[in-house]
């Protein structure tokens, strides 16, 4: 799985050198409609190559590209509450529970 994303490498007024990245989000497609009102950009491996520059793409295509990822493609079941704090960082967060 890939996300859409922008980065950049700048300098900051101190002259220290920033290295920045922000994922892209979209509308939700189905399946994530029912937990969140937005979603990341998905990119499928055949757009890899247009998204990294390596192929050209103008604009229009690159609009295109940022449309919610096929529901079809995608699975979900339910995980642990820790997913929701930052200090947990392990496996386990991906295991499937099961709701009371």
């Amino acid at each position: 799985m890939a996300l859409a994303g922008l980065w950049e490498t700048w300098r900051s007024p101190a002259g220290e050198r920033v290295r920045s990245f922000a994922i892209i989000t979209t509308t939700p497609n189905e399946l994530c409609a029912e937990l969140h009102n937005r979603m990341p950009v998905v990119l499928s491996p055949d757009v890899w190559p247009e998204w990294l520059g390596e192929e050209p793409a103008d604009a229009p295509r690159f609009k295109a590209l940022l449309a919610p990822y096929p529901s079809e493609g995608m699975m979900c079941w339910p995980v642990s509450a820790r997913v929701g704090n930052v200090r947990n960082n392990d496996a386990s967060l991906i295991e499937p529970v099961v709701l009371a």
